[in-house]
């Protein structure tokens, strides 16, 4: 037995081959068996060898240090290729699978945005989109080749997409840029027409292969066609030729080149060259324009002698207001919208598409009280007789202590008047500019001498209150460029005498309030009124007269920041839109936080003084809108602004007065306004107007 097993064994370790000539019989047969499992095996090993020699051997055996972990090259080529490999066969299989939308997926769900109150009842309706086809031979071939320079002068010549545009716009998306741009028109054709306007990497590769099958089923001037009829131009309008009636009231087929050239800079997004939205865009509009004529020209599209005689700017006509926005309507609708724009991701283009609900903070109640006040007191006027009162504008709003903008009154009437003198900054504040100044020097204390410290005010700090008092600097006097001393006059010419800054506040005393002004800083004084809300280009120039309220901020912020003394120093930013979704899909909403801005202690002090201005202060008037009321007058430089800021518990309201040469559209001063003496400062509209409405106005 043990001899056996010992040739067994050996014949594992080496089998010798039969004899010559010698069959085998069965056993041998038998004994065959392990190998041909043996060749197998053997194979076996062999493939898994080569196995392991193609596996990379990582880290590298025989190196030393950082060495062992530096790949070889044929390492980096495996890898590469095997991503290459990879990507391609992803692309191949997304490519196959990208198929033409039967459909133009936007403008068979057209629909109107709708507006509502913050109670949830409809307050409005508008968005319908604008949109008519247009045959491609019906546009000017100028206009078409403007269209061309602006956004993809290759378009005949290339294969629907651009490969150098697409890695631009896929890296500013790595590098957390947005998409947009690198596309030629088929690819915006098919963003427009079939696809939506995120800026997603599946997006984008989504339209470049749509793009490439669009390219080799249609016509270039079939695509051109498309693209122009639903390109947005703006102005609700989806199409150019309503683009043409929108800014030049005339047929597409009427344009010339220049007018063409401006139309194709609205492609770029006419929220940013649509000129009558700001001055800005109307700069960025001529700059633009006169950049597409040149490229026709560098094209071969333009004669040099027609370019020539394109010099001036073809102004476009102002946009028509929506029908149906009448009374104040319109004025809660602009700024709803524009809170929208700024503060959801929802673009313009988007929101002229229509569909979204739009839940404001308007509160209708709340609208009707402010109208009726504001048309009541503006009855009084009679501007037939009376040249004084010709030309008033008055703005107004309201806001709760936690930004929301419940009423506003931004003029006569929408339609009869676009401008929103709410939201307007060219009336200066005046006097009710006051409680900035005051809130500064609590916080901050005062600088009296250069190089010494600061020393801490309070309410009962005692400061000089008499008419004409010479201003002083840590230095010395305060010296005009005239060479005289600047002083401070009073209201009246009245000297006051002693009066602590608490009683100058109240009691609306010039004098103490410049030279506090002085003491605190001037800067340090804008930064107090822009944490406590006003915008910081709203301030002005910073000269002595700064705290007496050369500032112009809207009434809407200049409530938000009387709002932050009622809030006791937290602040937050005003808002109109509660709520937003699309077809009952929530759409999010950028709304503030309140956020500390003034220790309470100062806060409480300018209360307080603010509750005294109605007690007993220049303020008494507004008494009757209640034993809680707390506010302040103001009257600008040269009699030409009118102002009452206030608030009752949690709501707070601005009301302005100023009177505009509609010509020149600078300020005209309010001598004799309403029958008033001619030598009477200020208004009593505002703080009637303000009593009026917060006697009523639910208090939140």
């Amino acid at each position: 037995m043990f001899e056996r097993r010992k040739g067994t064994h050996a014949a594992h370790a080496r089998k010798p081959s039969a004899p010559a000539g010698r069959s085998a019989g069965p056993g041998r047969r038998r004994r065959a068996a392990p190998r041909k499992r043996g060749l197998r095996g053997a194979g076996a090993l062999r493939g898994a060898a080569a196995l392991r020699r193609l596996r990379p051997v990582y880290p590298r055996p025989g190196r030393q240090g950082f060495r062992r972990w530096i790949p070889s090259w044929r390492q980096v080529l495996g890898l590469f290729s095997t991503v290459i490999g990879t990507v391609a066969a992803l692309v191949a299989i997304m490519y196959a699978r990208t198929d033409i939308p039967a459909d133009l997926n936007a403008f068979a769900t057209q629909q109107d945005n709708v507006y509502y109150w913050a109670d949830g009842t409809e307050m409005a309706r508008t968005g319908e989109v604008n949109r008519q086809d247009t045959d491609l031979d019906k546009v000017p071939e100028k206009v078409r080749w403007a269209a061309l320079a602006a956004e993809n002068e290759t378009f005949y010549s290339d294969s629907g997409i651009s490969p150098s545009g697409m890695v631009r716009a896929v890296s500013r998306m790595v590098t957390g840029g947005s998409t947009q741009g690198g596309s030629t028109i088929t690819q915006q054709y098919v963003k427009n027409a079939y696809l939506n306007q995120e800026q997603t990497f599946t997006r984008k590769l989504t339209e470049m292969f749509i793009a490439i099958k669009l390219d080799n089923r249609m016509s270039k001037d079939e695509i051109l066609e498309g693209y122009l009829n639903t390109s947005w131009f703006g102005r609700g309008t989806y199409g150019i030729q309503r683009a043409a009636h929108a800014y030049y009231g005339k047929d597409v087929s009427q344009l010339n080149a220049s007018e063409g050239a401006f139309l194709a800079s609205l492609l770029k997004g006419a929220g940013l060259y649509d000129p009558a939205l700001g001055k800005k865009n109307h700069e960025r509009a001529v700059e633009r324009w006169g950049w597409i004529l040149d490229r026709m020209v560098a094209t071969g599209k333009l004669s040099k002698e027609e370019r020539a005689g394109y010099t001036t700017f073809p102004e476009p006509k102002a946009p028509p207001r929506p029908a149906g926005l009448t009374g104040q309507t319109g004025y809660l609708v602009e700024t709803a919208r524009a809170y929208v724009s700024a503060h959801t991701p929802v673009t313009e283009k988007d929101f002229d598409l229509g569909g979204y609900q739009i839940r404001t903070t308007f509160e209708k109640p709340s609208m009707t009280a402010l109208t009726k006040a504001a048309d009541e007191v503006k009855g009084r006027l009679d501007p037939g007789k009376r040249e004084s009162d010709k030309d008033v504008r008055i703005g107004a709003a309201s806001v709760t202590t936690d930004g929301r903008i419940t009423a506003l009154y931004g003029g006569p009437g929408y339609l009869q008047q676009g401008f929103n003198d709410a939201n307007s900054s060219v009336v200066p504040a005046g006097t009710a500019f006051a409680p900035f100044v005051y809130a500064a020097a609590l916080r901050d204390g005062v600088q009296l001498e250069r190089g010494k410290p600061r020393t801490p005010v309070s309410p009962s700090t005692v400061y000089d209150g008499d008419n004409k008092v010479s201003l002083r600097t840590p230095e010395g006097p305060y010296w005009d460029r005239s060479g005289k001393i600047v002083k401070a006059v009073n209201d009246g010419g009245k000297s006051w005498g002693k009066v602590t800054l608490k009683e100058a506040v109240a009691q609306s005393v010039n004098t103490p309030v410049m030279q506090l002004g002085m003491d605190v800083g001037l800067d340090r004084v804008g930064k107090a009124a822009v944490d406590a809300g006003l915008l910081e280009s709203s301030l002005g120039t910073k000269l002595p007269a700064f705290s007496l309220g050369t500032a112009t901020p809207s009434a809407i912020r200049m409530a938000g920041a009387y709002g932050t003394f009622a809030a006791k120093g937290l602040h937050s930013e005003p808002f109109s839109v509660d709520r937003l979704s699309r077809n009952g899909n929530e759409v999010p909403v950028e709304k503030p936080k309140a956020e500390r801005v003034l220790p309470q202690s100062v806060a409480t002090a300018v209360d307080d003084a603010l509750r005294d201005a109605v007690r007993r202060g220049s303020a008494t008037t507004a008494k009757a809108a209640g034993a809680d009321a707390a506010g302040k007058n103001g009257t600008g430089q040269g009699n030409k602004s009118a102002w009452f800021a206030g608030y009752r518990g949690k709501l707070s309201t601005a009301v302005s007065l100023s009177r505009i040469d509609p010509k020149t559209q600078e300020l005209l001063p309010l001598d004799g306004l309403g029958g008033a003496a001619k030598d009477t400062t200020g208004s009593t509209f505002p703080i009637d107007i303000w009593t009026k409405y917060m006697a009523g106005a639910q208090q939140h």
